[in-house]
């Protein structure tokens, strides 16, 4: 269990000063700075300068810093790697991770930065055990639409056993995982559903396209008043259980036992780090 929060991860692109000016107001708890697709090709040059002035102005607080850079085998990968490993950013997101020697690569070009994988490939979707277990691997990012490109299929269902295997790959590496984009972005009925979706699955947070998205995504991917209440119950129950010499509480009819309140100790955690980003 991860206590910061990944509620939100807003796509940024590196080229527009507005955009990135603006950001510095968002309540997002993940800014995701794109060298790569919202970047247009006779734009990614300058945009490298455009986003190190951005970063170095600072005030973006205690938001996660990730800039996604554009693949090593591209003509401005590598110049993009050197560039943020001079960046004042919290991590790099490598695009179309296909094996560990993707990451072994980037690795050996950003030394002292985290990295995280776009898992948007069926090759990477096969080997997302390993690739997050490489000890340079902090996250996965889901890139559901071209993935759904790749396996030339529609809709959120056939894309379930990609989603999960991340998950699961996520999960026993103990790194965060972040849920693909919704493109309809004035749907918010859609964007809640299918946030609800993957914060049941189990996902840290949700990507996003546009600022409008953030709170839903805040909202649903965060513990909710009544989940941090029970949270408390919990943990008061099984301590008072415990002091009587029992292993078990019983809380709402429910039994209460020792992983509970490892989740309930989470929750709190994290309502915590959440109350303190946006106070900051």
């Amino acid at each position: 269990m991860h206590d910061r929060p990944y509620r939100s991860a807003l796509y940024i692109p590196g080229s527009k000063d507005r955009a990135l000016d603006k950001a510095r107001g968002l309540f997002v708890d993940v800014i995701l700075f794109d060298l790569e697709d919202a970047v247009t090709p006779d734009a990614k040059v300058a945009a490298r300068d455009t986003l190190a002035a951005a970063l170095a102005a600072g005030g973006y607080g205690t938001r996660l810093r990730i800039v996604r850079i554009n693949g090593l085998d591209t003509p401005w990968g590598a110049a993009d790697a050197a560039a943020v490993a001079a960046m004042a950013c919290d991590a790099v997101l490598l695009p179309k991770v296909n094996t560990t020697a993707d990451v072994d690569a980037l690795a050996a070009m950003v030394p002292d930065l985290p990295i995280w994988a776009m898992m948007e490939t069926p090759q990477g979707i096969l080997n997302a055990a390993s690739i997050a277990a490489h000890p340079r691997i902090a996250g996965f990012v889901l890139g559901t639409n071209d993935l759904a490109k790749d396996l030339n299929s529609r809709g959120r269902a056939a894309l379930m056993v990609a989603l999960q295997m991340c998950l699961l790959a996520a999960r026993a590496a103990g790194i965060v995982a972040l849920d693909g984009v919704y493109n309809a972005f004035k749907d918010e009925e859609g964007l809640r559903d299918e946030c609800t979706q993957g914060r049941d699955m189990g996902f840290d947070g949700k990507t996003l396209i546009h600022p409008a998205q953030v709170a839903i995504a805040n909202a649903v991917f965060g513990p909710t008043a009544d989940e941090i209440d029970l949270a408390r119950r919990q943990i008061a129950a099984f301590e008072a259980a415990q002091a009587q010499g029992q292993g078990v509480a019983v809380v709402d009819g429910r039994i209460v036992e020792n992983l509970h309140i490892v989740t309930a100790q989470a929750t709190l955690a994290k309502a915590d780090a959440i109350a303190a980003l946006e106070s900051a």
